[in-house]
């Protein structure tokens, strides 16, 4: 979150004033917190007037405002704006040497600042608030969907093309118009970003995925990056708090921090893949029976071990998409329409947060899970092209990527994958995605400028594993926008270097795989 004052007025201040029957001007209602506010008003039955320096064709997310009756002034800010307004609220991102303030201080126009609003509304509903390195994004979304099968309005955000993580979403969202508020919460690691939207939000309960060392750069602590997840912990004590216990770090995080509340637990009852290694709050390394990357069972000698969790999911059978789940309640089928083990774990706990904070029955919650197609870019096929099955998926760190690569190699056998992604851990993580590929795929296609670089090293040091690697005709150039590691031509040429080869599934990874997925439909 951004480190800008958020708050004008004093809460004696905010108390006293008299909001009856004004109109709130609100600037940049084509950015995403003029639209977040100025929904957040009108939902309470204010009057809003809007204001954006954008002409109407490029106001991002107007089509949010359908159904608001709201008047927008486009291309400026005119008089009559001024004139008709009797609060002003700026976006916090506006310099306060903007000659905009001069025009509000010349007429008299008292200003709200977002720190006002977030005083102002504060949330009226349940709230829960998702959080992890992994699977955030299909737990929030399964969850939605089971409590729309059950007639709840979770809020939404409405924003297209944004993640409902980013910056002051989720402490906006929650206050939007719903019967609950079911957030993603990310943070890229920064100390202070998750109190602060635990701080915002006042959620009720919580959902910890997992914690992997993914986000990290070469030279950070996944101890550290526990403690900014452990903020939402804090902020949940003597609340309610559902956490993946097969994670050794999550479950030294509840130690480290004593946590004292509603402490609901889930994991999976399921043969070990392998054996991987974590570092352990008490500095040694921690030895886990892997599941998938990161969780399994495990025990160190400090303390932290593995223990039977609440909620279990057994009798799991890849093939069907189907488990069962033992409860306090008794035991209860579930069949998916989503594939893998990483989804056993995003469904179970989901399973336990319809059941412990949304007090849904089990019939509503099994019912809702088999209708659940997934999230666009996770494991999602695209089609058929010259008899090859086509996939992309959004996997775009070392844990995300082995993950699904481990699920597709039992679900399909042969394979081979693109990699469009530049690791957010840097070369070594770089080096992580490409060993991965190459234990998982028969082919591995370098698309991204990243991505060939590891190649190129992996080739010098071990010869033989050239026939593995296939490079595209171009030669990637250096790249990288965030976690966008690749350019659309070096997404075209990988998926057109991938279909080449001699299998039945291709699949392209990482963020700029869905950002240009559009581009399948040239091959098709």
């Amino acid at each position: 979150m951004n480190n800008i004052e958020l708050t004008s007025l004093s809460d004696e201040e905010l108390s006293s004033l008299n909001l009856d029957s004004k109109v709130f001007g609100v600037i940049g209602v084509c950015g995403v917190v003029g639209n977040l506010v100025a929904r957040i008003l009108m939902d309470r039955g204010f009057n809003v007037i809007g204001t954006d320096m954008a002409n109407e064709k490029d106001c991002t997310f107007k089509s949010s405002f359908e159904g608001y009756d709201i008047e927008i002034f486009y291309g400026g800010h005119p008089e009559e704006f001024f004139k008709k307004v009797d609060y002003i609220i700026p976006p916090p991102s506006l310099p306060k040497k903007a000659k905009i303030f001069d025009i509000i201080q010349e007429k008299n126009i008292p200003i709200l600042s977002l720190g006002d609003i977030f005083k102002l509304f504060a949330p009226d509903k349940d709230v829960i608030c998702i959080t992890g390195t992994n699977g955030k994004t299909t737990t929030t979304t399964l969850l939605k969907h089971i409590a729309y099968y059950a007639g709840l309005k979770p809020v939404e955000h409405n924003l297209k093309g944004m993640q409902g993580n980013n910056e002051f979403i989720p402490s906006l969202q929650s206050r939007l118009n719903g019967d609950v508020a079911i957030l993603e919460t990310g943070t890229d690691g920064t100390p202070g970003g998750l109190n602060s939207i635990v701080t915002l939000t006042q959620p009720s309960s919580g959902i910890l995925t997992n914690i992997t060392p993914d986000h990290l750069s070469n030279d950070a602590s996944l101890i550290d990056y526990a403690k900014v997840k452990g903020e939402l912990v804090e902020g949940l004590m003597n609340k309610q708090l559902i956490i993946n216990s097969d994670d050794p770090t999550v479950m030294g995080l509840i130690k480290n921090l004593n946590y004292q509340g509603d402490l609901i637990t889930f994991g999976l009852d399921e043969e070990p893949a392998k054996v991987g290694y974590k570092p352990c709050w008490c500095g040694k390394n921690i030895e886990i029976q892997e599941i998938i990357s990161g969780v399994g069972k495990y025990n160190c000698s400090c303390g932290i071990k593995y223990e039977k969790p609440d909620y279990i999911a057994k009798e799991i059978s890849l093939k069907d998409k189907k488990f069962i789940v033992s409860t306090p309640d008794g035991d209860y089928p579930i069949q998916m329409s989503i594939e893998g083990l990483h989804n056993v774990y995003n469904c179970l706990g989901v399973i336990v947060a319809a059941r412990e904070f949304l007090n849904l029955p089990y019939d509503v919650i099994q019912e809702a899970i088999s209708t659940f197609n997934g999230v666009p870019g996770r494991m999602e096929i695209m089609g058929d092209v010259n008899g090859k099955t086509l996939m992309v998926d959004y996997a775009h760190n070392p844990a995300g990527v082995e993950t699904v690569l481990r699920e597709l190699k039992k679900l399909y056998g042969d394979f081979t994958v693109v990699i469009t992604v530049s690791s957010e851990s840097g070369h070594g993580g770089d080096v992580e995605i490409l060993k991965y590929a190459l234990t998982y795929a028969k082919n591995v296609v370098p698309a991204s400028y990243s991505a060939r670089v590891v190649a190129d090293e992996f080739i010098k040091q071990n010869p033989d594993i050239i026939d593995q690697i296939i490079f595209t005709d171009i030669v990637p150039e250096k790249f990288r926008k965030k976690t966008l590691g690749a350019t659309k031509e070096e997404v075209f040429e990988g998926i057109k270097t991938g279909l080449k080869t001699n299998v039945n599934t291709v699949v392209a990874i990482g963020e700029a795989a869905i950002k240009f997925k559009s581009l399948i439909n040239d091959f098709k």
